[in-house]
């Protein structure tokens, strides 16, 4: 049976980022939308059972009754049988529950830090991620349709999956040689001693920033890094920069409709698999794509290494193109 998983994150798009910047808003009736469109287009070319995360919005429910009203829900659409708890921990435990079901890709609405939780919770299942958070470097803006066909695709392997699934980098952060948390894109290391709205936003107080990828149209802190040096996700490595030292200075799109001049040195390149050390000498908190997570104490060391460990994720775009030259369209 061809499954597929759907986490919508009710809580992404709205941390204290879209206060203090221009981001767009993708509120939770926008998201139920979203959501009935990818079961409808999926069960439209294919997909015959589908699970739904439940949330603290009824975001799943709200879905299903729409669609059950008006007729046009066809398929099996199941929400999770799990506890919610409002956080970030829903998503992962989520995640994992979609894994062990055995569905055939998930896609998810949310952030870089939704996306991160999923990554977190599940490491086979191939991923789509429709970007409704605030600074969004991994997902992307994909209309809810064109989602729902990709994922229809993935499920009934009617694509070449070795180019159309990409196994994407991560940043792992070590102490004691223990792996404490991941990141997708980047990791900041500020001098802020709290995590509070975990959010992190003023570059003032950011002495470091370490990437997986970085782009200059990418908006957030990657783009640090980004408007120095283009990595791309096919690079087998990515990259780190200092903030306040050297001579130079570089305007770049933290936030949206936010440039900020910013003076960076040469961008050291971090390889995959190879292990940096870095040893404190104050106080902070390092940021996991975008979001306050791990305080740590002068003179503590933490070890940083990116890999390939990351999730798989789909290229829409080629997935459905790949699909389109086999015929997937053509009406049986």
């Amino acid at each position: 049976m061809k499954k597929i998983g759907i986490i919508a994150n009710p809580a992404s798009g709205k941390d204290i980022r879209r206060l203090v910047s221009h981001a767009t808003v993708v509120d939770n009736n926008e998201k139920i939308n979203i959501v009935k469109r990818i079961i409808l287009a999926s069960q439209g070319t294919g997909v015959e059972e589908i699970y739904i995360m439940p949330d603290t919005f009824l975001i799943g429910h709200k879905a299903i009754e729409d669609l059950t009203l008006s007729k046009e829900l066809k398929v099996s659409v199941n929400i999770l049988k799990m506890d919610v708890h409002g956080t970030l921990a829903d998503t992962i435990r989520a995640a994992k529950l979609m894994e062990d079901i055995g569905v055939d890709v998930i896609v998810v609405l949310g952030g870089d830090g939704t996306l991160r939780a999923v990554a977190k919770g599940n490491s086979k299942v191939p991923i789509i991620g429709i970007s409704t958070g605030t600074n969004n470097v991994y997902p992307k803006m994909i209309e809810g349709t064109v989602a729902g066909m990709a994922a229809s695709v993935i499920a009934m392997n009617m694509c070449d999956k070795n180019n159309t699934c990409i196994k994407d980098k991560r940043i792992e952060i070590y102490k004691n040689s223990n792996l404490l948390d991941i990141a997708l894109v980047d990791c900041v290391i500020s001098r802020q001693t709290f995590v509070g709205s975990k959010a992190i936003w003023d570059e003032q107080d950011i002495v470091k920033v370490i990437v997986t990828n970085a782009h200059p149209a990418a908006i957030g802190f990657s783009t640090i890094v980004g408007v120095r040096k283009i990595i791309t996700d096919a690079d087998d490595f990515g990259a780190s920069v200092n903030l306040n030292v050297g001579d130079d200075y570089y305007v770049a799109p933290i936030a949206a409709g936010t440039m900020k001049l910013i003076r960076i040195d040469e961008p050291e390149i971090l390889k995959i698999g190879e292990g940096y050390k870095i040893e404190f000498n104050f106080n902070g908190v390092m940021a996991l794509d975008g979001e306050r997570e791990l305080i740590f104490k002068s003179g503590e060391i933490y070890e940083v290494k990116i890999t390939r460990n990351g999730p798989i994720r789909v290229d829409v775009m080629k997935t459905i193109e790949s699909a389109q030259e086999i015929g997937f369209f053509k009406s049986k």
